[in-house]
């Protein structure tokens, strides 16, 4: 399984930006999906979550209410929508994933190559 971010930039604060993770491959089942952050010089961090059967969420306190996980599993693709964005947003964002391989029932876990957001102040 590949994992593709796109959607970073450059965004002044107050600002909006929409990322997206689609996950490409054969023979898989993505159960959990998830957007972590690694702002520089700090380790990396879960920013959200979102599970694969009814599609509860988890945010870190630092972007509750301003940020929003979804998943489009026919399209196999996550995003994360953030609103209302902070120069302490500024981070590469990572989307993870675990998923089954069902040639082998193995549960495997995969990242993207990250994507890179800025919101200048």
């Amino acid at each position: 399984v590949r994992l593709v971010e796109s959607g970073g930039g450059l965004v002044q604060a107050g600002g909006s930006l929409r990322l997206s993770c689609a996950a490409s491959g054969s023979a898989f089942s993505i159960t959990d999906m998830a957007w972590y952050r690694q702002a520089p010089g700090k380790q990396r961090e879960l920013a959200a979550a979102i599970a694969s059967a009814g599609g509860s969420t988890n945010y870190a306190d630092s972007v509750k209410g301003r940020f929003t996980i979804s998943r489009d599993n026919a399209k196999n693709t996550m995003y994360l929508q953030m609103i209302s964005l902070k120069p302490e947003d500024t981070a590469v964002y990572y989307c993870h994933c675990r998923f089954v391989d069902i040639m082998t029932s193995k549960w495997l876990e995969v990242w993207g190559q990250g994507t890179l957001v800025t919101v200048s102040s």
